[in-house]
């Protein structure tokens, strides 16, 4: 012990220089973390059996209280059953190589419990069934049922099982197996001779497989020694029974003054609940033991696949034995059910395993593409099928090979995440689910290009630089920065490619920093939002019906299909989507729907009254919460022309002559701009007639000018007109 002092004091020393050490060095401090956590490991390593047997001999000598000792038969009674499933998955038998010595230490805990146990039960016996512990008392009670020569009974059958039966039979087989393998160590030692001579193995694989036939011999001749101890362990659990039973007895009578049925029945539930508490640890081992010495060394795969493979592999025998069971079952006086049942199980089982094997033969004479290849045969086509149609992806993107690791989650790839958050805001803010997106790598395209597609429609593609940042021009910078000039794909803003250091040098210039996968997911945004419409279909009108009519029952089951059909309700959420009217008010639609259906199936009237009906919704959308809107209108005498020219060509607008459109839309554009200029929104401002076509008019070419009725605006907003297209103080357009 002094010796172990002085050791333990060194290491402390040296821990502690090491310790002043690393505060000044990290790279010491790493060192010495990993050193200590080696070291913890080792010492628990090399003290862990040490402790135990220290533990053994302390619970042999010491008295222990009650709930430690239900701690211990617990521990005991789990340590079996891992030591039993280890054994049931190792493969081979020098897998668990160490089992004989598990098997010692567990064979020395028992005993050790069993010891303590018995001191306790023999001390304090006479204060009732739970002095031991309530593990000892409940296995008693529940074991007896009441009857002592129930309880007495079952712990003889549990020790015959257990000492003739199991033990028995695996002693004599580790005992055969470690001659035989003895007796073979010569032959296979000349066997990997010869391989090796042979050049079938080299010297390692030789030097390998010896290591193996010793390591063998060496585990057998173990297991012949220690199933011994389990023997032993058997017939000390049986006179360690009778030793607490007549003891106690004796003792609660004759030094607790209780009497002979009082003692018999404390000391025999603490009799035969001790002896369960052992018995039952030493029957898994037991078990486990025999599985163990019985298992094959030249077998590769676990016991229950295996075992399993072999039982039901073979389909005749299953019929045969359903077949007897069957008989057995109809036979008056038997257990119909259980037999027909069982009959059943083993018919459906055989029938299973001939489906396979069928499977497997087929599969076994069916020669591959390559055999076929190799004999000059050419490769049957199978019939084409509308399964070989492909189907058209809603939204799709298309990415170089170089961009795969931008949409590889193995390489943390970032777009995916981007493209789903891009899915969700839209989602939220148009009304309904936008489709997933598509991705795919096409080696048509440059190794840095993307496309975006819509129903196989190519609506957007441009070229990355997946190891740069995009710098954008917002129009107000304070200097120029190097790099690759380039085009914001979203929005056509000037931008540089630039190397990621310079990153904060761009934003302290003024510049908009964005990463590549940014601007793929902005610029797909701004594709699926600009063609919104395109994305809702009657599958997806149908689910937002499903949705509403949760909530407003009524109202859906009265409108569609009865009044307003499911096409028409979809024509008119395209047109809404397409004029930038989100769809997440349903329950204004339907009811506006419900009101002018019945009067026009016409989807332009419809969609005029439901913007109408979203009024509120689409100025919020356009100013937000100010009272007075400034806009852009016509001159009176212009809006006579165009709905002249309406009523001559139709809803086209087609009979516009061609130089006034060309005039309206430079007129139109201007105003936009200067509105823009000005920090506010651009909207024209005309009548219910005119707007439609109008907004058509202005959608591609000025889209940030919002075409509104006066209709269209709600009794609590004002207006200012801050221009007047077509009049002499604007911008005067000639009449025709």
């Amino acid at each position: 012990m002094a010796l172990l002092s002085k050791t333990r004091a060194k290491a402390a020393g040296a821990l502690s220089a090491l310790a002043g050490k690393a505060k000044a060095n990290p790279r010491v401090a790493r060192g010495l973390e990993i050193g200590s956590t080696a070291y913890k490991k080792i010492s628990m390593l090399k003290l862990g059996t040490p402790l135990l047997v220290l533990a053994c001999l302390s619970m042999i000598t010491l008295p222990l209280p009650p709930a430690l000792l239900d701690v211990l038969f617990s521990f005991n009674i789990s340590l079996s059953m891992v030591v039993l499933l280890v054994a049931i998955s190792s493969k081979r038998p020098l897998d668990f190589g160490s089992f004989p010595t598990v098997l010692l230490l567990t064979t020395i805990l028992r005993l050790s419990l069993n010891v303590a146990s018995t001191r306790v039960i023999l001390l304090h016996g006479q204060n009732g069934t739970a002095a031991a512990g309530h593990v000892i008392e409940s296995f008693g009670n529940v074991v007896m049922g009441g009857s002592y020569t129930v309880g007495i009974i079952v712990f003889t059958i549990l020790v015959i099982v257990n000492f003739v039966v199991i033990t028995k039979g695996a002693g004599r087989i580790a005992e055969v197996s470690a001659r035989f393998t003895l007796d073979a160590m010569p032959g296979k030692q000349m066997s990997i001779d010869a391989d090796l001579n042979a050049g079938i193995i080299n010297q390692d694989q030789a030097r390998q497989r010896r290591k193996d036939v010793t390591a063998e011999a060496d585990f057998y001749g173990s297991m012949d020694g220690a199933s011994k101890f389990v023997k032993g362990d058997a017939i000390a659990g049986v006179l360690i029974l009778f030793i607490n039973l007549i003891g106690g007895m004796v003792i609660g009578v004759f030094q607790h003054d209780m009497t002979m049925g009082e003692s018999a029945q404390v000391y025999t539930i603490l009799s035969i609940g001790d002896g369960l508490v052992a018995q039952i640890p030493s029957l898994l081992l037991s078990v486990a033991s025999a599985i163990i010495v019985t298992r094959q060394s030249g077998q590769d795969k676990e016991m229950g696949v295996q075992v399993t493979g072999e039982l039901f592999s073979n389909p005749r025998v299953l019929y045969i034995v359903a077949l007897v069971l069957l008989v057995m079952g109809v036979v008056p006086g038997m257990p119909h059910f259980a037999f027909m049942l069982l009959a059943a199980i083993c018919w459906t089982v055989g029938k299973v395993s001939e489906y396979r094997k069928k499977v497997a033969a087929e599969a076994a004479r069916k020669p591959t593409a390559e055999q076929l290849q190799a004999k000059g045969q050419k490769i049957e086509q199978k019939e084409l099928s509308w399964d070989d149609v492909a189907e058209v992806d809603v939204v799709g993107l298309e990415v170089g090979y170089r961009l795969i690791p931008l949409v590889d989650k193995k390489q943390n790839g970032e777009l995916l995440s981007r493209i789903k958050g891009v899915r969700k805001k839209l989602s939220q803010d148009l009304g309904f689910l936008v489709p997933p997106v598509h991705i795919r790598d096409n080696l048509d395209l440059a190794p840095n290009a993307y496309r975006i597609t819509m129903m196989g429609v190519t609506f957007g593609e441009a070229e990355v630089q997946p190891e740069r940042e995009m710098a954008i021009d917002p129009g107000h910078v304070f200097g120029k920065i190097e790099g690759m000039a380039t085009k914001d794909p979203a929005f056509g803003l000037d931008a540089v490619w630039i190397s990621k250091n310079e990153n904060d040098k761009a934003l302290s210039l003024g510049y908009t920093v964005v990463d590549c996968p940014t601007v793929i997911a902005t610029h797909l945004s701004q594709v699926l939002a600009g063609n919104c419409a395109s994305l809702l279909g009657q599958e997806e009108v149908q689910n937002i019906l499903n949705i509403v009519a949760k909530t407003q029952p009524k109202l859906v089951n009265g409108l569609v299909p009865s009044v307003v059909s499911l096409g028409l309700l979809t024509a008119i959420l395209q047109n809404l989507l397409t004029e930038g009217v989100p769809v997440r008010d349903m329950r204004t639609i339907l009811e506006t729907l419900v009101q002018y259906a019945p009067r026009s199936q016409d989807p332009e009237v419809l969609t005029a009254a439901c913007r109408i009906g979203l009024r509120r919704l689409i100025i919020q959308d356009i100013c937000g919460d100010e009272k007075v809107l400034p806009v852009i209108t016509l001159a009176p005498d212009l809006e006579k022309v165009l709905t002249k020219s309406l009523e001559t060509g139709g809803a086209s607008g087609i009979g516009i002559e061609p130089g006034l459109a060309d005039r309206l839309q430079r007129s139109l554009s201007e105003s936009s701009d200067e509105e823009e200029m000005k920090g506010e929104p651009s909207i024209l401002l005309t009548s219910g007639v005119l707007r439609a076509t109008l907004s058509r008019f202005v959608r591609n070419t000025i889209p940030a000018l919002r075409v509104l009725s006066y209709q269209e605006i709600p009794d609590d907003k004002q207006i200012k007109i801050v221009s007047v297209v077509g009049s002499a103080g604007a911008q005067k357009l000639p009449g025709r």
